[in-house]
């Protein structure tokens, strides 16, 4: 070890702050040992328990570790969930490297892990949870909240320190393959929800990761990594409120770029974005992140740079801090920029200087740091296999968890009275996600996302099927089981068997949907885009036939976006929505059909009524609605906030609880009375929708600017206030600034953005006022019982 390893360095000394211990390293490192720490390795971890090994495909150069890290390293990229792993073994294997890569370099400075944690910890026999339109479905903050932390807790528990999630990009058209890892199609519903998620995850110790900054979902044609064309006013008002809560309110760490451009500016080489709007305005003080290979994109796809150096500049400069998945651009190419003159070395201090704090922050720097994680503080090291199968990443209290949010988050769509069913003596079973233990899990779960590619190694836990968890919840029923077709094949060989299945049963029930993959894989997933919003394969017409039957059908869609189902619309005899819904989502599914589980989800994303009128949202102006000059009409079957119960709600009582005009900077009050007026318990979900008859811009016809989740018993009733600043009727005006504008506005109050159930008009008065980043972004809520 040299002098700079010892006890007496500034770095090391807890009692200065992050920031100085930083500028102490920062000064004496060399410049090859300071573009070391702004890159990633993609590896595995050893299944021996060995150090980790640098992972190879088409798109990662080999990477000789023995050359890297004498001079440090940043990251490493995805350990647990490059292929699968004992989770003892991977967390032994991770500790090993630690040490060696601590050891080889002159600060004794560990690598920063990262992990997808999407809908959980991506990693084998981890808890699979529902994706995050199911977390939107829910509407429920605080069981996201928990999620995250639970999430956060196992991850760092093996020595992960990053996760890359969540994803907070509005759904602008639902052909889009990643629909499924949104939470929705509102920016607010995200916002809050992102934020929960984030507070959860870093609560733990986790550095959440917001993704992905900006404007990837608003594609041309819902094309994965297709051109975008918005403009400026639906960029602010749209598509970054979702961030902008989130660095706000949450305490995130890291941002990752989008790989998209925006009026023909990359985001990854965006200085307007990464640093003056992020930094300068909003405050963001951690770190970006590239997106995996975005940076050697703005040569490779978006001909903004000629070489790898000038794409590593550019990202540079513009703010991005940490290169990923791998060493690619910011290695050899970026030296060569500052050696050459074209780049100070300044640009990469700065971003150094972000990648130790948090390191510091980490207690990484620390004497006395230990590679040991807390899973195997207490194991003996040397006997890996003795150590094999002893972290439990799938626990009791997991599955205990993703249950609940499984069953908050499926969404009753129709029901024609059939649902609860009254244990009928014969249920058929019928279609291709029936019996199938894939068909709960988004293209982020290790299952779906890397387990694929190795089919001879178990899944890792336990994933109930719907047939399966409908014999155990009606054990009194004959339940014959048919798939009658695959998710996306064009074979109707099966439809005889299922229409005969369903013939000789008193009620059917058809469950349908995707199967997640990546690239063209799935049916839905990243990559795995469509051209319309018809049910994948020859599932529609399977559906038909078994309605044409003339039984009861109820259908069970367990999908990764929102599909048009045709005449199930109308003459189906119950619709159930299920997004991914994780682990446990068959057992949630027969308990919702059973009547165990009153559903109380709500829907993140429209359900179109017609599968080809896409682009469309129930975030639009008057002029995306249905029109005399048009014959297509866009309006959905089932609109975003739509979701059943199965007991009823009575709502009166609306007043404002104050003036009616209030200034520019103020506030309106407004509550209502809701009463469960059914026989059972059940939650109702009170959302309150913004309307501006008259505005200095075309303005949606409603937003959502608030909601709550109101649980009652039979005949009780609560009283839900809601505190409504003027700030939240804030847009984007003419001249480019956010504005309350003053005039009438119309607080509706809904069981759907499509059932406005009371109304009342506030006015605002005074002058024009600007608002900025500063502005209050919620509603008060308030929902007090019996009253």
């Amino acid at each position: 070890m040299t002098e700079t390893t010892t006890h007496s360095a500034p770095w090391r000394d807890t009692a200065a702050t992050p920031q100085e211990r930083a500028d102490s390293l920062i000064d004496a490192m060399t410049l090859r040992e300071k573009t070391a720490q702004l890159f990633g390795v993609w590896v595995g971890a050893s299944t021996e328990g060995g150090e980790v090994a640098p992972h190879q495909n088409e798109m990662n150069p080999p990477v000789d570790l023995d050359e890297i890290l004498p001079n440090g390293l940043g990251q490493l990229t995805r350990p647990f969930g490059t292929a699968p792993v004992d989770p003892a073994l991977g967390a032994l294997s991770l500790q090993r490297t630690q040490q060696r890569i601590a050891g080889a370099n002159r600060f004794g400075i560990p690598a920063l892990v990262h992990e997808e944690c999407l809908a959980g910890f991506a990693t084998w026999q981890a808890t699979a949870y529902p994706v995050p339109l199911a977390w939107g479905a829910t509407f429920n903050p605080e069981l996201v909240r928990t999620m995250g932390a639970a999430i956060g807790k196992d991850m760092r528990s093996v020595g992960v320190h990053q996760g890359l999630a969540p994803v907070l990009d509005v759904v602008r058209d639902a052909r889009w393959g990643r629909v499924e890892e949104t939470i929705g199609e509102d920016p607010y519903l995200i916002g809050t929800l992102a934020t929960a998620y984030i507070q959860g995850l870093e609560s733990s110790g986790i550095i959440a990761t917001l993704k992905h900054f900006v404007g990837y979902s608003a594609s041309k044609a819902g094309r994965n990594l297709a051109p975008v064309s918005v403009g400026s006013r639906e960029q602010a008002d749209v598509l970054l409120p979702p961030f902008e809560m989130a660095v706000r309110e949450s305490g995130v760490r890291s941002v990752m770029h989008a790989y998209t451009d925006m009026d023909g500016v990359p985001t990854a080489a965006d200085a307007a974005l990464l640093t003056g709007l992020l930094r300068e305005t909003w405050g963001f003080s951690g770190t970006v992140v590239a997106d995996y290979f975005g940076i050697a994109f703005l040569k490779n796809l978006h001909g903004v740079a000629g070489t790898l150096g000038e794409a590593a500049a550019a990202a540079l400069a513009a703010g991005v801090d940490v290169e990923l998945p791998t060493v690619h651009a910011f290695g050899e190419h970026l030296i060569a920029e500052i050696e050459a003159g074209r780049l100070p070395v300044s640009m990469v201090d700065r971003a150094l200087h972000r990648v130790l704090v948090q390191k510091i922050e980490l207690g990484l720097l620390d004497e006395g740091w230990s590679a040991v994680p807390t899973a195997l503080e207490n194991a003996n090291l040397q006997d890996s296999a003795a150590l094999e199968g002893s972290i439990t990443l799938d626990t009791a209290a997991n599955r205990e968890l993703a249950a609940r949010i499984a069953e908050e988050s499926i969404i009753l769509a129709s029901n024609n009275g059939i649902l609860p069913l009254q244990n009928p003596a014969r249920i058929a079973v019928v279609g291709p996600n029936a019996d199938n233990t894939q068909a709960f899990l988004g293209c982020y779960s290790f299952p779906a996302h890397v387990g694929g590619q190795h089919p001879d190694v178990p899944v890792g836990i336990e994933l109930p099927t719907v047939a399966e968890a409908l014999r155990a919840e009606f054990s009194g029923s004959a339940i014959s089981v048919t798939a009658g077709c695959s998710v996306d094949g064009a074979s109707t060989d099966g439809f005889d068997d299922a229409v005969a299945a369903a013939a000789d049963a008193d009620v059917v029930v058809a469950v349908l949907g995707d199967r997640a993959g990546l690239f063209g894989r799935g049916t839905s997933g990243e990559g795995c885009d469509v051209e319309s919003l018809v049910l994948p394969g020859v599932q529609q017409q399977l559906l038909d036939r078994l309605i044409q039957t003339g039984k009861p059908v109820v259908l069970v869609l367990l999908t990764g976006r929102p599909y048009a189902v045709g005449s199930a619309v109308q003459d189906a005899a119950a619709i159930v929505q299920a997004f991914f819904p994780g682990e446990e989502g068959g057992p949630a599914v027969a308990k919702v059909l059973s009547g165990r589980v009153n559903p109380s989800g709500r829907l993140p994303v429209s359900i179109p009524a017609r599968p080809g009128a896409q682009p469309s949202t129930y975030l639009a102006s008057r002029l995306a609605k249905a029109s005399s000059v048009s014959n297509i009409d866009p309006a959905a079957a089932y609109p975003f906030g739509h979701g059943l119960s199965y007991t009823t709600f009575e709502w009166n009582g609306l007043t404002v609880d104050g003036p009616a005009a209030i200034p520019a900077d103020g506030e309106a009050k407004a509550s209502l009375t809701v009463t469960n007026t059914g026989d059972r318990a059940g939650t109702e979900l009170v959302q309150l929708y913004l309307h501006d008859p008259v505005a200095s811009v075309v303005r949606p016809e409603q937003r959502l600017v608030g909601y709550a989740r109101v649980h009652l018993e039979p005949g009780e009733s609560a009283r839900v206030a809601f505190t409504v600043p003027a700030d939240v009727a804030s847009f984007t005006g003419r001249d480019g600034r956010r504005i309350v504008e003053p005039g009438d506005l119309e607080l509706g109050f809904g069981a759907s953005s499509g059932d406005i159930r009371l109304k009342a008009t506030v006015a605002l008065t005074g002058e024009t006022r600007v608002v900025d980043h500063t502005r209050r972004l919620h509603c008060g809520v308030k929902v007090t019982p019996g009253t």
